[in-house]
């Protein structure tokens, strides 16, 4: 193997939980690898971290590194991560809100963790169905932990949250959902993968397939046992044990799939975050057949 000791960016939410799960039970050590997390602030923010090689392998959502490809990075994509599943990305506002439909989202303000990224292209598809566009709102961003409040003492309207966050807001702000933003295009979305450059990849071939290895079993066993992600989720957020037992999850797909992610890709074609489409297929660095 090319490196035995690796570092891999991850965000302190439930996406990512298949990696300390591969590290808890043994998997990536089963495979002669040792993986040292290291917490990232986002997808786009990790780009320079692969580039300069103070990450190996790093969490990423996928809006964000279609751009970057489209912009001339060369990344590759080497294992999934989390696919949107129903009420896990919610457009949340106040009980008392006058905003009953997405159609009174018209010239209010919507807060978002990022803009020009998954948030505002899953937004941007609910207010296409009810015949707004995103020219009709104004996008602020918000990192998730500040929304509520936020939103709560008046400087926006409404909020595009997911989880633990729609929980919490729910129940200690008593907000309510407007939206769920993962419904018709959006539909299970694929949301994070892993990344890691394309020299990277080519150099570490060994270490590369080892890692895929032990994330698609992590991934297995966070499909098959809720209880595996719910012990994991408190070890490395700020997520409670409590909360942790009643989050609403997406799934943990064990398999990169080109048809699936190609989706996101031509939605940001349709909806001009892409000026050219571009094919998944030739950015994914599948894992070698087992055998």
């Amino acid at each position: 193997m090319e490196k035995t000791t690796i570092k891999v960016g991850a965000l302190p939410i439930p996406d990512p939980v298949s990696l300390y799960i591969a590290n808890a039970k043994g998997y990536f050590k089963e495979e002669g690898l040792t993986v040292e997390p290291v917490i990232i602030t986002g997808g786009a923010a990790a780009i320079p971290q692969v580039e300069n090689g103070s990450l190996d392998i790093s969490m990423t959502n996928y809006v964000s590194t279609f751009s970057a490809v489209e912009a001339g990075k060369k990344l590759k994509l080497v294992a999934d991560m989390y696919q949107a599943a129903e009420n896990n990305f919610n457009i949340m506002v106040p009980k008392d809100s006058p905003i009953n439909a997405v159609a009174d989202l018209k010239g209010k303000t919507i807060l978002v963790n990022n803009l020009r990224n998954v948030a505002t292209l899953a937004v941007t598809t609910q207010l296409k169905v009810a015949g707004l566009t995103e020219n009709d709102v104004k996008f602020a961003e918000k990192p998730f932990p500040e929304m509520g409040n936020a939103i709560a003492s008046g400087q926006a309207d409404a909020g595009w949250i997911t989880e633990p966050f729609i929980t919490a807001t729910q129940s200690q702000l008593g907000f309510r959902k407007l939206a769920d933003t993962m419904t018709g295009e959006t539909e299970n979305l694929p949301i994070a993968g892993w990344m890691a450059t394309e020299e990277w990849a080519q150099k570490h071939p060994k270490t590369l397939a080892a890692f895929q290895r032990a994330i698609s079993k992590a991934q297995t066993l966070a499909s098959s046992d809720r209880k595996e992600i719910e012990a994991m989720i408190p070890t490395y957020t700020k997520i409670t044990p409590e909360v942790a037992s009643v989050i609403t999850l997406g799934t943990y797909p064990s398999e990169l799939n080109a048809d699936r992610l190609q989706k996101v890709a031509d939605l940001m074609l349709e909806y001009k975050y892409l000026e050219k489409p571009i094919d998944v297929k030739s950015i994914i660095v599948a894992p070698p057949a087992a055998g």
